[in-house]
């Protein structure tokens, strides 16, 4: 069959969000359909109508108390120097409380204030007012009264009062059903055997999380190859189905991004591009009087445009508003640059350290998944602004809660692989406690120790003069100030190659012999220092070395590289190398120590870090990796204070 061809679109446009947004909601006209159900399933659900009380709770004069049913007026003379005496029947009844109060009683005595006689005579010293101690028909819930209005979202203590006022069923809004169109030729399912260009669709499931977190009901059709005609059908068949479709990919100006081109034709596009980075290429539109929203390919750009998008559409159908995040005042540990003319959203890690929020951008690149999880918050940067300098106050929402924020330990500095160990250690120790670590090198993390940006910072930084760690660089960056420098690792770095070692690398000479594409960390980082002074001593210069300038934030990053590429090397750790099957050939053992301030060491989550550190599990796990050692005994090396 003849697919249709189209013209490709070079250019996208850059609406204003707010704009784009606001012109899709007005043309969103779905009208919301109202369904029964149980109100044991209501949790979360959305009342469509007004709901009133059937009964009253409590529907009879209750006891709110132990003890006993009296007529107030017949115990006015009671006093402690003229008790009065009553006899049970007549003069008073004991009840428990919820117990329903016998007429003509109108007050309860709790039992405590009651002093038993005998079987039938009890004696009181003070009097009771007429109800106390009553609950009265009516106290917590009147019938007829409104307990909730329509567009109420329910939460667990709703359901108890609904239950309470006899109502088993309830109205609520059916969830507008939102289609899922995940398109590329490029796609197979995650059971799927992976090959070259070949990737997992997983946004169709994390779409499906948002739209059920949002209140909506997800439905993920099967992938869609990039092929016009099946496009058409898929869209066609969403829109007879659902409420609203989001169709993933396709949506840039690629050679085959026909999204757009084909939702013109079907029906009317509204919007393709927004002002914002990332997320700019979008497509809004309507098919069939059903809204489509298109989404880009690059995981981040899809969740921000979802939430941008398709949260209204579901609120609006809801008939409930957008919810806000909670947003807190932060110090920026690094200067952010911003294209002028279009919102940046900037994925931000926080820590909270010496009494103040301090953030740090995250990768911004689009695809990079993990920045967004890893993220405690976003910075959104307006049109107008274009950055911001190191040390500026900004306003960042919030994707995590602030007191998990408040409890992590901030560290900075070299990537080892034992950090996240280590976190996962602190936390089964103290729930509320974990390490958030940014991976910035050795030299970056003296300084955000220096700027009061971090707790804690891993380094393993050679002194080519006197061939000792870390000691040198403390006295010198951190002259002055009160730090602890910790002994945590021994472990081995070496050369990381291709399994079987194909180039015959053994030194750094080598290296420029095979011509081999070398994988470099970046500026600062204590490997880089390494390799800098094996060039120093093998009379090399860095112009020698193929790929010098190609820099890598982790070591797993390091064998990454090499593992895709026979020609390649670099220069790591032996966990890194073992992690993905590489060939290793260690070089040099070096000393990974940790350094922060005394303050923070002499605390209570120092101490506990520490205690961690040397503790068996720990210890063990760190073994079961290989290439490591836990310094023992511990003792903070001499540096100048």
């Amino acid at each position: 069959m003849e697919q249709t061809q189209y013209k490709r679109k070079i250019y996208l446009e850059d609406k204003p969000r707010a704009e784009a947004r606001e012109e899709i909601l007005a043309a969103f006209w779905q009208t919301s359909e109202m369904e029964w159900i149980q109100v044991s399933d209501a949790l979360g659900r959305v009342t469509a109508e007004p709901i009133f009380a059937q009964v009253s709770m409590p529907h009879y004069h209750a006891s709110a108390m132990d003890g006993i049913a009296v007529v107030a007026e017949s115990t006015y003379q009671a006093h402690e120097q003229n008790p009065l005496y009553l006899k049970i029947g007549e003069q008073f009844r004991f009840v428990d409380t919820g117990n329903a109060i016998p007429s003509p009683f109108n007050a309860v005595i709790m039992i405590e204030y009651v002093q038993i006689v005998d079987d039938e005579t009890i004696e009181i010293i003070e009097p009771a007012t007429p109800w106390q101690h009553i609950r009265p028909i009516g106290e917590d819930i009147v019938q007829e009264e409104m307990l909730f209005p329509q567009g109420h979202t329910l939460r667990p203590a709703d359901l108890g009062v609904l239950l309470a006022a006899q109502q088993l069923t309830i109205p609520v809004v059916k969830k507008p059903v939102v289609t899922i169109i995940p398109t590329g030729n490029e796609l197979v399912e995650a059971h799927s055997e992976l090959a070259p260009g070949k990737i997992i669709e997983f946004n169709g499931t994390v779409f499906s999380g948002f739209i059920k977190d949002w209140g909506g009901e997800p439905r993920l059709s099967n992938i869609v190859k990039d092929e016009p005609d099946k496009i058409k059908e898929a869209l066609l068949k969403a829109a007879e189905n659902s409420d609203m479709i989001v169709i993933n990919a396709g949506s840039s100006a690629g050679r085959k991004d026909f999204t757009v081109h084909i939702i013109s034709e079907m029906g009317e596009v509204f919007t393709h591009g927004v002002a914002a980075r990332p997320g700019k290429p979008v497509i809004l539109g309507k098919i069939n009087g059903k809204i489509v929203v298109g989404v880009p390919g690059y995981p981040v750009s899809a969740y921000l445009a979802l939430e941008w998008f398709v949260q209204p559409l579901i609120c609006k159908y809801l008939g409930i508003p957008v919810p806000k995040r909670q947003t807190v005042a932060v110090k920026l540990g690094r200067r952010i640059v911003s294209s002028m003319g279009a919102e940046d959203f900037i994925r931000m890690n926080i820590g909270y350290v010496n009494g103040q929020f301090v953030a740090n951008p995250l990768t911004r690149a689009a695809g990079v998944t993990m920045s967004y999880v890893r993220a405690d918050g976003l910075l959104i940067v307006p049109p107008n602004i274009s950055g911001y300098e190191q040390g500026d106050t900004v306003v960042v929402e919030l994707l995590k809660p602030l007191e998990e924020i408040k409890n992590s330990i901030v560290f900075s500095g070299s990537h080892d692989l034992t950090i996240d160990l280590l976190s996962s250690q602190l936390k089964r120790a103290k729930t509320e406690m974990k390490i958030v670590s940014s991976h910035v090198g050795s030299m970056a993390g003296i300084m955000a120790i220096k700027k009061g940006e971090a707790h804690v910072a891993g380094i393993h930084l050679l002194d080519p003069s006197t061939k000792q760690y870390n000691i040198s660089y403390v006295n010198k960056l951190l002259a002055g100030q009160d730090v602890v420098l910790y002994p945590f690792l021994k472990r081995k770095q070496g050369w990381i190659l291709p399994q079987g070692n194909p180039l015959g690398i053994e030194s750094v000479t080598d290296l420029v012999r095979t011509d081999a594409n070398f994988v470099n960390r970046q500026k600062g980082a204590g490997t880089r220092i390494l390799f800098d002074l094996f060039l120093d001593e093998a009379g090399l210069t860095a112009e020698e070395i193929t790929g010098y300038d190609r820099e890598m934030f982790s070591h797993l990053a390091v064998a990454a590289e090499v593992n895709g590429d026979a020609h390649c090397a670099g220069l790591g750790i032996y966990p890194a190398a073992k992690a993905l099957g590489l060939d290793f050939i260690p070089i040099a053992d070096e000393e990974y120590d940790l350094v922060m301030k005394r303050e923070f060491y002499e605390s209570d989550s120092g101490q506990q870090l520490v205690e961690i550190i040397h503790s068996p599990a720990f210890k063990e796990q760190v073994e079961k990796i290989g290439g490591y050692q836990v310094v023992e005994p511990a003792v903070p090396k001499a540096i100048e204070g």
